[in-house]
């Protein structure tokens, strides 16, 4: 068990986090793969990959429900990290619109509760690992066509704060912190009219981040290509 490479997943219950569960496991890694609310899916894929997976429970918006896998895991001992944890927002999307508590929500949710999360567990990253926060293509500023105004902030917001972490917390041990935008992928959010399927985005996620690690800062898709910042 010493050389299985381990993972720790916030946000796996269904959809990509669920995949790449699923993926991670396949490929031999331990994954610790987190969920809200109890995951039937999460279990199934548990009961599939026997030992391989372990499930703990997360929300990114409340501190107490993840700072207590500091003592569980120890420090040093994750060889990846991926934050998968993100809404919509309003259906309006409209920042004209916006209620206060509206921009708190997706705020909350998608950029500042993702990446107190990846601070409060970077710790438990050897030297060398990766942190890998998953955005969205439409957090580019270069590529933003407008519209989904809602989310393309809270994902610009996320993808400057994770390079924020690169440059301040991760480059003295050479950790690779990563943006992934995972393709439009036939999920919940994604809608069954998407691209690419969940298998396939999480494949080529998993392939992309066991190549990384190193240090720096890295905004890529599924495939492993750069996306402007």
């Amino acid at each position: 068990m010493s050389d299985t490479r381990k993972i720790l997943i916030i946000g796996a219950s269904r959809g990509i986090g669920l995949g790449l569960t699923r993926e991670f496991a396949g490929r031999g890694w331990h994954v610790v793969a987190s969920e809200r609310t109890p995951s039937d899916g999460l279990r199934d894929a548990a009961q599939s990959h026997e030992n391989a997976v372990e499930i703990v429970t997360v929300d990114v918006t409340k501190p107490d429900t993840y700072q207590g896998l500091s003592s569980k895991f120890g420090e040093g001992t994750l060889d990846a990290i991926i934050v998968n944890a993100g809404i919509t927002g309003a259906s309006h999307q409209s920042a004209e619109q916006a209620t206060d508590d509206e921009i708190a929500h997706v705020m909350q949710t998608n950029a500042y509760g993702p990446v107190r999360v990846g601070k409060a567990l970077l710790p438990l990253l050897k030297d060398g690992g990766t942190l890998a926060f998953m955005s969205s293509l439409m957090g580019s500023i270069a590529d933003s066509s407008g519209a989904y105004e809602f989310y393309r902030v809270s994902k610009v917001g996320l993808n400057m704060l994770a390079k924020g972490i690169s440059e301040q917390q991760a480059k003295e041990r050479k950790i690779e912190v990563l943006s992934l935008h995972p393709g439009w992928v036939q999920t919940d959010m994604g809608g069954p009219n998407a691209s690419i399927t969940v298998a396939e985005s999480c494949t080529g996620l998993a392939d992309v981040v066991e190549k990384a690690g190193g240090g720096g800062y890295h905004f890529v898709d599924y495939t492993g290509e750069a996306i402007a910042f």
